[in-house]
């Protein structure tokens, strides 16, 4: 099990509080806080302390004590000066890690300059999951690692039931490699596979992709 940590969340829109829950699930401490009343109501009954506070007043959010956690997410991104003085404020305080959102490139630069280690643009990156997901129906789930990778969940493909992964040659014909192997959607995932495994209908395979094959995907699937 993973060692409980601190976490501090600026912002309790859909965005912040989602964020909040999840690392709330994952028995984490989470210290929520938003000037808005009703976005800290809406947070109170699954994090650690939904707090109303002013984050662009450093002074408030010392007297709330975040200095000893771990990391803060700025997850406010329509607001650029609230932003940014969230940042200011946390880098102030030590914040070791600082993730903030952003709306557009130009914020996202800007938060960067000013101190945040992470910037996020969930619009932009949920966009261009769910456009690879149209263009390639098999895909389960994906998580893009960079511009040119990612990682992707699909459904074993027609063509390649009844083959091993060692006669498919995926790395040399698709330019991808299997991470691991779901029998089915409610097993969990087998890592490492070996090479003489054979492919079954109701497979799902995790693998790594180069991003430029995504449009390869799509007629794979119809054969």
């Amino acid at each position: 099990m993973s060692e409980m940590k601190q976490y501090v969340i600026l912002g309790l829109g859909i965005f912040g509080s989602t964020i909040a829950k999840t690392l709330s699930q994952y028995n984490h401490e989470v210290i929520a806080i938003d000037k808005d009343l009703a976005c800290v109501d809406r947070v109170s009954d699954f994090v650690t302390q939904a707090i109303q506070a002013d984050f662009t007043d450093i002074d408030q959010l010392r007297a709330i004590g975040i200095q000893d956690c771990d990391a803060a997410v700025v997850a406010t991104g329509s607001h650029l000066e609230e932003s940014i003085m969230g940042v200011m404020n946390l880098r102030e305080l030590g914040i070791p890690f600082i993730m903030a959102k952003a709306k557009n490139k130009k914020y996202m630069q800007i938060l960067q300059k000013i101190g945040a280690d992470y910037v996020v643009r969930p619009e932009k990156e949920m966009g261009e999951r769910v456009a690879k997901k149209l263009v390639s129906r098999n895909i389960i789930d994906l998580i893009d690692i960079d511009d040119d990778y990612s990682i992707v969940e699909i459904a074993a493909p027609a063509k390649w039931v009844g083959k091993t992964l060692k006669a498919l040659e995926l790395r040399t014909n698709y330019g991808i490699n299997v991470l691991g192997i779901r029998k089915n959607p409610k097993e969990h995932l087998s890592i490492s596979p070996d090479a003489f495994y054979t492919i079954e209908a109701n497979d799902q395979l995790l693998v790594i992709a180069d991003n430029k094959i995504f449009k390869k995907f799509e007629s794979l699937f119809r054969i």
